[in-house]
């Protein structure tokens, strides 16, 4: 069969889908992607490049609609090159919110269309007006924060079927469209992603650190308040003070991936490091910045204790590595939280509050041989629910290869009497 994958960042979500469809010479496999998109074997790349355009004078409803635009053009353009190469693809897999998908059905009407639907923007129980330390959206905000959705709606009105990787995120969607979307998580490789009791990390202090001594790890994309950085700052004094021969890993850039940008000219990082750094002892407290991934691996293999907190948003894929790696997990108390973590597998502490946090940490850090058994449950969770090989790509091959959920209907005949006399 011939299959299209449409991303601006790919392989991103579908590298282990693509990876596996382009293993067999009897596929066809084509990816279409932004400049910095990476090519994976079996797979023919063709990228993208999305020239800058000026937004000043969109409404600012429309400016995140009218970069959507843009992006749909330029995939347009690849699109339309392939097919008139003669690449007409059984199958495409696109993600939804980018826009991206836009052309897709137009230039490939007879294929089976299927998108990736990540998230969707709320104005209640979500990221948005869950954090009190920061300003609720008005009015504006929160009419601009709904048409973000306008490109995932117009992907979930075109697609066959739809793939969302967790439950909580599937039901971020609205009732109408959730009958076309199926879960199915990407996928961990565990056999890769696994424990090891041996494991060493030397830093660039040269130190070294093993697996099994006092070592707490915090991993975000980037260190920012959705991912509740500003509440692992608050209770690390604690947990310094009281664990004195502990160190702390922090994984991730001074950037922003999610929510709000800071004030001007500073970082997140370093407004919630200053505010705690004269009650720390920062010799123990490393900022590794992003890692290449066998080396981040590296870190979740020496940790005793693992930090994950996220406003209720998108499930970070270092929470399930984390966990197959068998870390002791302390993490918030949130829906996207509680699908994976119920307790026996990890511990759960509410998001705002720094001193439980603290509490749970120096406990696990304390009682090393009493949490075993919640590291391998931790483990076996992932194996038995987000294994790349034994379950995701099983089921996500099934899911796309699937009859239609929700047939697409053609437009009614128009007839003259519906509205009246002419």
């Amino acid at each position: 069969m011939k299959y299209l994958f449409v991303h601006n960042n790919f392989p991103a979500q579908f590298r282990h889908l693509a990876l596996h469809l382009g293993a067999d010479p009897k596929n066809e496999v084509r990816a279409i992607g932004a400049e910095g998109s990476r090519p994976l074997p079996g797979v023919t790349l063709h990228r993208y490049t999305l020239p800058a355009g000026s937004l000043a004078a969109t409404h600012p409803f429309a400016r995140r609609f009218d970069g959507e635009a843009r992006r749909a053009e330029q995939a347009l353009y690849v699109a339309t090159m392939l097919r008139a190469s003669g690449f007409t693809p059984d199958i495409v897999v696109a993600h939804s919110g980018w826009g991206e998908a836009m052309p897709l059905r137009a230039v490939f009407p007879d294929a089976r269309l299927v998108v990736y639907c990540e998230y969707f923007y709320r104005p209640r129980e979500s990221d948005v007006n869950f954090d009190p330390e920061f300003p609720e959206l008005g009015l504006d905000g929160l009419v601009g924060l709904h048409a973000r959705n306008a490109a995932s709606l117009l992907a979930l009105a075109d697609c066959d079927i739809a793939l969302s990787p967790t439950l909580w995120q599937r039901s971020t969607f609205p009732a109408e469209f959730r009958p076309k979307i199926r879960t199915v998580h990407e996928g961990v490789d565990t056999r890769l992603v696994a424990p090891d009791p041996a494991a060493t990390l030397r830093l660039d202090d040269g130190t070294t650190l093993r697996a099994g001594e006092e070592t707490v790890t915090f991993v975000a994309r980037n260190l920012e308040p959705l991912r509740g950085y500003h509440v692992f700052c608050r209770a690390l004094p604690e947990i310094l003070k009281r664990r004195p021969e502990a160190r702390v890993l922090v994984v991730g850039g001074f950037d922003v991936s999610y929510g709000q940008r800071p004030p001007s000219g500073d970082s997140w990082h370093r407004i919630f490091l200053n505010e705690v750094a004269g009650e720390i002892d920062l010799n123990r407290v490393h900022f590794l910045g992003h890692l290449p991934f066998a080396r981040y691996l590296d870190v979740l293999k020496v940790s005793r204790a693992h930090v994950y907190l996220t406003y209720p948003f998108v499930l970070s894929w270092s929470c399930l590595e984390a966990m197959a790696t068998g870390c002791a997990m302390i993490a918030s108390d949130t829906p996207p939280v509680r699908e994976v973590i119920d307790g026996q597998n990890g511990l759960l502490v509410p998001f705002h509050d720094p001193k439980a946090l603290a509490g749970a940490v120096t406990t696990v850090l304390a009682e090393p041989e009493r949490y075993g058994a919640m590291r391998a449950a931790a483990r076996r969770t992932v194996v038995e629910r987000y294994d790349m090989a034994g379950v995701c790509v099983p089921q996500a091959m099934r899911l796309i290869h699937a009859p239609t959920v929700v047939p697409r209907r053609a437009a009614p005949a128009f007839e003259p009497g519906l509205f009246g006399a002419a």
